[in-house]
């Protein structure tokens, strides 16, 4: 029985194939079904479902959700007010001189506003939306067009302080935490902070090469006949004004200057006061905004209560327990064991989005991980590679089949995935360099040290001091 956890994650991927019902509808749905089962087959007591009540409220408890729909706010308002169109045609003019500003621009944005999308397949619908449609045409542009646009809406998976990478840092303190206790070892356990400065090399080495890429693939295409038009002087102020904003703001909380509510929160008011000094944010858009914020807001609530149900079923039937004991009595070496582990989570992110990732499958096979790979800020950084990389693997990526559902011309499978070998081969170049070289990530100093220092076992007293001064210097950041 105590596999019975992983048949739950396969039947509620299957389930999503084949009924396109809401994640957080089958996860739900697949809970109910499991714990009716286990409690008829005396797998576990009835009562010991009461603890979803306090583990959800737990969970709502945590402050880094409260930036949830204030980032969800902020990217609804740059895509209902003219900004993304803005910022997309001021790009294009300022960068025409490379002979590829539409593309650039395209993956620029992709650079501001995927952070603050939600997922990525929000992301790929607003790209879709704003960028594709102005892209070169000519010449079979439409694969490579459909590629940038898959390519710039996973960004927000790797350049920090995405919504992603918010709630991975939660996750990896989480499972952090469980390997610690599990190993009775006592060390620094990994922060939201911690992920997003390990991110910003690997995102950086990324993004240069997506543009070299582009530069190389699309220098030569001519210039689409929809174009955009010139940018007015006012509108030039407010794409610069928008992007310093959203960039410094963004900066910020990667760099641990800002906490990620404040920011989000002046961002939505700036980009308010512009919406009403400009007279764009009428009572129609207002109630559009608010109505995309509410409901990407809600799915992602819904999303977090149904796996955390789904979780507790699977806890229920002792999985996380079987699959600890599978991990320590693994014959290989502790690399080999995390390979599998990467290679696993590439498969699930075939069908799964980042945040089911994050929510289902995180929690149940990086805590065993961590006994054995005891480096938790290289594990994530490599899990967001490889969330990354199976988004864009053709036909079944996620961000592939999010765009291919979202423009009107159908544009061949082998062809788009000529189109996006570049970008899948750059990808494969950024995670073997995290893996051959992991010191390649920035750690603050303080952290590198008491990462590397050897761990010691500690009375039980000793470790519940040092992980509540943990958990205070957690809720400063």
């Amino acid at each position: 029985m105590e596999a019975s956890g992983l048949w739950m994650l396969a039947t509620a991927a299957v389930l999503m194939l084949a009924t396109g019902l809401p994640a957080w509808v089958v996860l739900t749905g697949v809970a109910l079904a499991f714990s009716a089962l286990g409690v008829a087959l005396g797998a576990f007591e009835p009562g010991l479902l009461a603890a979803l009540y306090s583990r959800l409220v737990g969970l709502l408890e945590n402050d880094l959700l409260q930036a949830l729909p204030l980032y969800v706010l902020m990217g609804a308002l740059i895509n209902r007010l003219p900004l993304a169109d803005v910022l997309f045609r001021a790009g294009a003019r300022a960068l025409a001189w490379t002979g590829c500003g539409g593309a650039l621009a395209g993956l620029g944005l992709g650079v501001i506003l995927a952070p603050m999308s939600g997922s990525v397949g929000a992301s790929a619908s607003m790209l879709t939306r704003t960028v594709y449609p102005r892209l070169p045409s000519g010449g079979g542009g439409a694969p490579r067009n459909l590629a940038l646009v898959c390519m710039a809406s996973t960004l927000g998976v790797v350049i920090p302080p995405s919504l992603v990478l918010i709630l991975l840092g939660d996750a990896m303190l989480r499972a952090h935490t469980e390997a610690a206790n599990v190993t009775g070892l006592v060390g620094r356990i990994i922060n939201t902070q911690d992920v997003f400065h390990a991110a910003l090399v690997p995102a950086a080495i990324l993004l240069a090469l997506c543009i070299a890429i582009v530069a190389a693939t699309r220098r030569s295409a001519p210039e689409n006949s929809r174009a955009a038009p010139p940018l007015r002087p006012g509108e030039w102020a407010v794409a610069i004004g928008t992007f310093l904003l959203v960039a410094g703001l963004l900066s910020g909380v990667a760099l641990g200057y800002l906490y990620a509510v404040e920011a989000a929160a002046t961002g939505g008011v700036a980009l308010v006061a512009y919406g009403l000094a400009s007279r764009t944010l009428g009572r129609k858009v207002l109630a559009e905004t608010l109505e995309d914020t509410m409901a990407l807001t809600g799915a992602l609530f819904a999303l977090l209560a149904g796996a955390t149900f789904f979780t507790l079923v699977q806890r229920a039937f002792g999985t996380d327990r079987w699959l600890a004991a599978a991990f320590a009595q693994f014959s290989g070496s502790a690399t080999l064991l995390l390979v599998v582990v990467l290679a696993g989570l590439a498969l699930c992110a075939l069908v799964l989005d980042a945040f089911e990732m994050i929510f289902v499958v995180i929690p149940l096979v990086i805590p065993p991980l961590l006994t054995r790979v005891t480096d938790a800020t290289w594990v994530a950084v490599l899990t967001l590679l490889i969330l990354q990389a199976s988004f864009l693997v053709p036909p079944f990526g996620y961000a592939v089949l999010m765009a291919r559902s979202r423009v009107a011309e159908r544009v061949p499978t082998l062809a788009l995935a000529r189109a996006l070998a570049p970008y899948v081969v750059a990808q494969a170049i950024v995670l073997a360099i995290v893996v051959v070289f992991p010191r390649v990530l920035w750690r603050d100093m303080a952290s590198e040290s008491l990462r590397t220092a050897p761990l010691s076992p500690a009375s039980d007293e000793k470790a519940r001091d040092l992980f509540e001064q943990q958990l205070q210097q957690n809720e400063r950041k």
